[in-house]
C-alpha cells in the first residue's frame, strides 16, 4: 500500500487582470506552468493572493477552463472558496469541483465578528451538506487577519468527527507559532499548512505537510527545501519582511511583474491600487539583493 502524497507546497496564484479589469487568461496560464516548472506541486487559484474575493463565479469558470485547456491537469489545483452565504460558497465550491480540482481552500464567512463556534459549525455543516457525495479535499483557511473570524482546533476536531476524510486539512495564515502547533498537536494527522513563510521551516519539522503561500509565486525554488526538508533560509524571512512592509497583495504582483519582465502582472482589482512607481523600484532592489534574480531570472 503506497504512502499518502504528501502536500508540499502549492503556490497562492495571482490572478492577472487585462487592461478593462478581466481575468487575463494567457497571462494566468503563462505563470502557472511558470511556478509548476521551478519547482511548485500544486497551484491554488482564488485565494487571498489571488484576489478570490473579487473573482465571481463567471470568472472562475473561465479561469478554470483556461489552466485545464492548457493541458494542466487540474489534480495539481486547488480551488479558493470565499463567500459570506452558503449558498454561494456552494455554488463556488461545485463549479471547481464538477471541473475536477484536487479540493477546497475553504474561508469562513467573513461579514459578521465574534461569531462563536457553534455558528461557525452551522455555517460549515450546511455548505458541506450542499456538496454531499462530492465534497472533497477540503482545507479549512484560518486566517483571521483578514476575515476576523478564526477557526479553533475545537471547531476543526468537530467538524473532522462529522465529515470524517472529507476534511483534508487546515491552513494556518494567522503568523502565530502557538497557534500552528496547536494544530499541528491536534490534527498532525491530516495536512496542517501554513501560509506564513517565516514559520514554513519550523512547522515541517514539527509535521506541518507544506504550504499555500504568496511567496510561491516569486521564489519557487527558494522555499523547496523549506517545504521537503525543514531547512531555514534567511533570504525567505527577509524577502517576507520586505513585502509585508508594503501593502502585500500589490507587492507580490509587482514582484511577479519583476520576476516574469512583465509589467502586466501588476495590475489589481479595487479596493487595492498598484504600488507606487517608488515602493516598487525599493521592492525591486530590496528583492535583487536578497536573491541575486534579475528580472526574467
Amino acid at each position: 500500500m503506497s504512502e499518502p502524497q504528501r502536500f508540499g507546497l502549492s503556490a497562492a496564484l495571482v490572478s492577472p487582470f487585462d487592461e478593462r479589469g478581466g481575468p487575463d487568461l494567457a497571462r494566468l496560464v503563462g505563470h502557472a506552468r511558470a511556478v509548476l516548472a521551478e519547482g511548485c506541486d500544486s497551484i491554488t487559484l482564488f485565494g487571498t493572493t489571488g484576489e478570490g474575493f473579487s473573482i465571481p463565479l463567471r470568472e472562475r469558470a473561465a479561469m478554470l477552463g483556461a489552466v485545464a485547456g492548457a493541458g494542466i491537469s487540474l489534480d495539481k489545483v486547488y480551488a479558493g472558496v470565499s463567500a459570506t452565504t452558503v449558498a454561494e460558497a456552494a455554488e463556488q465550491a461545485e463549479l471547481a469541483l464538477s471541473a475536477g480540482v484536487r479540493g477546497l481552500l475553504v474561508a469562513p464567512p467573513f461579514y459578521l465578528k465574534g461569531v462563536d463556534d457553534e455558528g461557525l459549525y452551522g455555517w460549515f455543516r450546511d455548505f458541506l451538506g450542499r456538496l454531499g457525495g462530492e465534497a472533497r479535499g477540503v482545507i479549512l483557511y484560518h486566517i483571521p487577519g483578514q476575515t476576523a473570524v478564526p477557526l479553533s482546533s475545537s471547531l476543526v476536531r468537530r467538524l473532522r468527527d462529522a465529515f470524517g476524510g472529507v476534511i483534508a486539512g487546515i491552513k494556518d495564515s494567522s503568523g502565530d507559532w502557538a497557534t500552528t502547533e496547536r494544530f499541528l498537536a491536534d490534527h498532525g494527522d491530516i495536512a496542517v499548512l501554513v501560509g506564513d513563510e517565516r514559520l514554513l521551516a519550523r512547522a515541517v519539522r514539527h509535521g506541518a505537510e507544506g504550504s499555500i503561500c504568496g511567496l510561491a509565486n516569486i521564489t519557487p525554488a527558494l522555499l523547496r527545501p523549506l517545504v521537503h526538508e525543514g531547512r531555514d533560509d534567511r533570504r525567505v524571512n527577509a524577502l517576507v519582511e520586505a513585502i509585508v512592509s508594503l501593502p502585500v497583495l500589490p507587492a507580490v504582483k509587482a514582484l511577479v511583474a519583476h520576476r516574469r519582465g512583465d509589467e502586466g502582472y501588476c495590475r489589481v482589482r479595487p479596493p487595492l491600487v498598484p504600488l507606487a512607481a517608488a515602493d516598487r523600484e525599493q521592492l525591486v532592489a530590496a528583492f535583487e539583493a536578497i536573491t541575486g534574480e534579475p528580472a526574467g531570472a
